[in-house]
């Protein structure tokens, strides 16, 4: 179906906005994926403050070129729409799990992260970083480790002592 130019303009401004106010934007091929899941989907990127947007390869391919971003673009195949957030990590983190739940629907192409051009693996590997609160945790796991094996062998000194 045929969009009028006015249209297209509205759809460059809107996707050249969330370029410029997004810190990550992760491009998704979802060929294949059911209507219902697209809305969960939706749904729940909505509640992590990550925008998901489809738009035309070539009107997003004329604002990724109007950006000067680093390195090499990723090929866009197939449907092509974008999640974008100012958290860093949400918007590849929260496409990824859905990746996981249908991979015959939903594949990561790659992304746009601190301004540099982002591979497919590069993005899923940005995806699996934990979140600040496990990180937090696993760094008062490493620093409570050595406290605690000192605990323990005080305590099994102690009990050869008495």
């Amino acid at each position: 179906m045929a969009i009028s130019k006015a249209k297209k303009g509205e759809i460059v401004d809107k996707l050249a906005d969330a370029l410029k106010s997004a810190k990550s934007l992760v491009f998704v091929n979802f060929h294949g994926l059911k209507v219902s899941q697209a809305s969960a989907m939706r749904r729940t990127l909505k509640t992590e403050g990550v925008s998901y947007s489809v738009a035309k390869k070539s009107l997003t391919k004329r604002v990724l070129d109007s950006e000067k971003f680093e390195g090499a673009q990723p090929e866009l195949t197939g449907e092509l729409a974008m999640a974008w957030s100012d958290d860093l990590i949400a918007p590849a983190r929260g496409v990824y799990g859905f990746q996981k739940k249908f991979p015959e629907g939903l594949k990561i192409l790659g992304g746009v992260f601190e301004g540099r051009y982002m591979s497919k693996s590069e993005m899923e590997g940005i995806a699996t970083i934990p979140t600040t609160p496990v990180l937090r945790g696993m760094f008062v796991n490493i620093i409570n480790s050595p406290i605690q094996r000192f605990a323990i062998a005080l305590g099994q000194i102690a009990e050869k002592k008495s």
